[in-house]
């Protein structure tokens, strides 16, 4: 029907379809590697949209050598006096590198727009300036996506209470995640513009419905994977090599040596 929302995808699909795409991005990190192709995904959303839980599944089995994450801390005092960009150029990928933004260069038409964090000039110069700079991106041969997660407003309340309760998760709910809660529409609006500003043909914003978690981390990997021409590369054939015999080493007795105690035994 249409407008219904989605019933909640089992665990077993999820799980199943999930290890699939995991091996499809083992893939495509190998097709990066070899070929010294450059990637860079860009993940934006409001909070508690499930941006962080999709890149932990992303880059769960990909080796960290050539997929690194991206999470800036707030600009120091120096960098406020910089060229706005400046900063995330250095994190972009080298060949055979993929990067993904857990937040990026988007920082300004968000947070800063909505906080007051950036003045109105400024704010207005990174619209006029972001399609120039990522068109400058994707010309010099760099693969740029971005994805926007979108959740709901009672979803998102819905996870900041689970935060709250959850003593393993409630250091991800910030006083910024307190204020988007009284600042929605304003938010939404600031969203809006940016989309209209900055989703260009070269590089389109790509938007996730994420209030179920699950199929949004299928949807967004499935997605990228489309995206990216990549063929399969055959790995080296790899053979052990074998054992020489022993020369006779013996460990040294235990008890010169501190092992960590067996917590494991106590269970």
């Amino acid at each position: 029907m249409a407008g219904k929302k989605a019933a909640k995808l089992p665990r077993e699909a999820y799980e199943s379809e999930l290890l699939r795409l995991q091996t499809e991005l083992v893939k495509l990190q190998e097709w990066v590697r070899t070929e010294g192709a450059r990637l860079v995904v860009v993940f934006e959303g409001r909070d508690a949209a499930g941006k962080g839980g999709t890149i932990k599944r992303v880059t769960e089995h990909l080796n960290p050598r050539v997929a690194r994450i991206a999470a800036l801390p707030k600009p120091t005092e120096r960098q406020r006096t910089q060229w706005y960009f400046q900063r995330y150029v250095e994190h972009l990928p080298a060949a055979g590198e993929i990067v993904l933004f857990d937040r990026s260069w988007y920082n300004r038409a968000g947070v800063e727009r909505v906080m007051g964090f950036c003045t109105k000039e400024e704010y207005q110069r990174f619209l006029h300036q972001c399609p120039i700079f990522e068109r400058m991106l994707v010309e010099d041969g760099i693969l740029l996506r971005k994805y926007w997660f979108s959740v709901s407003d009672t979803e998102q309340e819905a996870r900041f209470r689970k935060r709250r309760e959850d003593p393993l998760r409630r250091w991800k709910l910030s006083p910024m995640d307190l204020e988007s809660i009284t600042r929605w529409e304003v938010y939404s609006r600031a969203k809006d513009s940016m989309l209209v500003h900055t989703d260009i043909p070269e590089a389109p914003w790509y938007v996730v419905e994420s209030d179920d978690k699950r199929r949004a981390r299928l949807n967004m990997i499935a997605h990228l994977l489309s995206t990216v021409p990549y063929p399969q590369v055959e790995p080296p054939v790899i053979e052990l090599p074998e054992r020489p015999p022993s020369t006779g080493y013996q460990r040294p007795p235990r008890d010169l040596q501190t092992y960590v105690p067996d917590h494991a035994a106590t269970l």
